[in-house]
C-alpha cells in the first residue's frame, strides 16, 4: 500500500499564491510560484521565504541527550555551547550516512535534530535502536512549521517584528524569542542558501500570522515566496550536499567532503572504519564542476577522462541563474579531484568539457 502524500499545514495559502504543488519527500512541496531562475536571483539578490514545514524535528533531552547524539552523530556536540546549532550526519554501520541533520543546543540537556523530511521515520527509527543509554526523545516533526527567510536584505526585511537584534546572531547560532506577536519562536542563524538570512521555526496554530506578518513586513524590500526549484540551484552552486543526490546510505562521510563534521575525538558508529578511511584516503571523492562548454549536466550522467574512460557520475546538477553556466557536484576518481582538473561530462552522447573547482562554485 502506498503511504498517502501529506500536506504541508500552509498548503492551501501556497495554492492561492500561485505555488505549483508537486510530491516532493511524502509532502505536497511548492517548487515553484513564478520561474526558478527568478526567484534563485530574488533570494541570491534580495530576500524570498521557503516553507519547508516537511522537515522532522526530534527533541533529546534528559541527563543522556549528549550521549546518545554523541554516539550517533559524526560531529562533537560538546564542543556545542547553549544557542549554537552544528552540522552533523548520522553515520551508519557500513561505511555511509542514514541523513544529514542540525543539531541544536537548548539547554545543558535539551537538543534538537532537525532530520530531512524523506528520512524522519527512518532516522526516528535509527535514533530509537540506538538509545541505549535513555535520554528522552520526542518526535515534534508534526507540531512546528519552518520558514527560511534567505537573502541579502533578510535582516531588513523582518528586523521590524523582533525586538531580538537580528544582526547579533551569528553564522549556526540560534535564539529564542518573540516573532511577529508570537512567544518562544526559534530565530536560527541558518540556510542553505549561502545568501545569508535565518530560519524561523514556529508552532503550527501560529504558522499563518507569522508567514503573513513576513510578507507584510518584507513587502518594501520585495519578498517573495519562493519554491523548491531555486532551492535546489541555489544549494548547489554553493556545494551543499542534497540527500538522496549527492549523500546516500552508500557515500562515506570522508568521500563526500564531510571530513570537516566527521570527528575523530569521540567513539561514534562506525568511526573506527571512517578513521582508517580518513588515514588511508578513499578511492573517490565528491566535487563540484563548471562546465567550460554548453551543456546542462544532470544527475547520473557520466563523467570520463580525456579519452573517453569512466571515472565517475553527476549527483547534481543544473544551469546556474547567478553564473549562466552549467555546473554541478559528482563523485569522480580520486586522481581527478583536484581543482582545476579536467574532466568531460557525458551529455547526450556528447562528452563536453568541464573542470574542477573549489566550493562554493559561486563566489559574489
Amino acid at each position: 500500500m502506498e503511504t498517502p502524500i501529506k500536506n504541508i499545514p500552509l498548503n492551501d495559502l501556497h495554492v492561492a499564491l500561485g505555488g505549483k504543488m508537486v510530491p516532493f519527500a511524502g509532502y505536497h512541496m511548492p517548487v515553484r510560484y513564478s520561474s526558478d531562475n527568478e526567484e534563485h536571483l530574488c533570494v541570491r539578490n534580495g530576500v524570498g521565504v521557503f516553507d519547508v514545514s516537511h522537515m522532522g524535528e526530534f527533541f533529546v533531552e534528559g541527563p543522556q541527550a549528549l550521549a546518545l547524539i554523541q554516539k550517533v552523530t559524526s560531529n562533537d556536540a560538546s564542543k556545542l555551547v547553549i544557542g549554537q546549532a552544528q552540522y552533523s550526519c548520522f553515520p551508519n554501520e557500513k561505511g555511509g550516512i542514514v541523513d544529514d541533520l542540525i543539531v541544536y543546543k537548548f539547554e545543558e540537556e535539551k537538543y534538537l535534530l532537525v532530520v530531512n523530511a524523506s528520512n524522519i521515520e527512518k532516522d526516528w527509527a535509527w535514533i530509537n535502536a540506538h538509545n541505549t543509554m535513555g535520554a528522552q526523545l520526542t518526535n515534534a516533526s508534526d507540531e512546528y512549521c519552518l520558514f527560511a527567510v534567505q537573502g541579502p536584505k533578510a535582516i531588513e526585511a523582518v528586523q521590524s517584528l523582533t525586538p531580538v537584534n537580528l544582526s547579533e546572531i551569528k553564522f549556526y547560532h540560534f535564539t529564542l524569542g518573540e516573532f511577529a506577536g508570537v512567544q518562544e519562536v526559534i530565530i536560527s542563524g541558518t540556510g542553505y542558501t549561502g545568501a545569508g538570512g535565518f530560519e524561523i521555526y514556529v508552532k503550527n496554530a501560529d504558522a499563518e500570522k507569522v508567514w503573513k506578518a513576513i510578507f507584510e513586513a518584507g513587502k518594501a524590500f520585495d519578498i517573495k515566496p519562493i519554491g523548491l526549484g531555486a532551492r535546489d540551484t541555489l544549494r548547489m552552486e554553493m556545494g551543499y550536499c542534497l540527500y538522496g543526490n549527492d549523500i546516500t546510505d552508500e557515500t562515506s562521510p570522508i568521500e563526500a567532503g564531510l571530513g570537516w563534521i566527521t570527528k575523530f575525538t569521540k567513539d561514534f558508529i562506525n568511526s573506527e572504519a571512517l578513521k582508517k578511511q580518513k588515514e588511508e584516503g578513499v578511492s573517490r571523492k565528491l566535487v563540484g564542476f563548471i562546465m567550460q562548454e554548453r551543456g546542462i549536466p544532470r544527475g547520473h550522467y557520466p563523467i570520463v577522462d580525456a579519452e573517453g574512460n569512466p571515472i565517475g557520475e553527476v549527483t547534481s546538477g543544473t544551469q546556474s541563474p547567478s553564473m549562466g553556466v552549467g555546473i554541478g557536484l559528482g563523485y569522480v576518481k580520486t586522481a581527478f579531484s583536484k581543482p582545476g582538473t579536467e574532466i568531460f561530462i557525458q551529455v547526450r552522447n556528447k562528452n563536453l568539457k568541464a573542470q574542477v573547482e573549489k566550493l562554493p562554485l559561486f563566489n559574489r
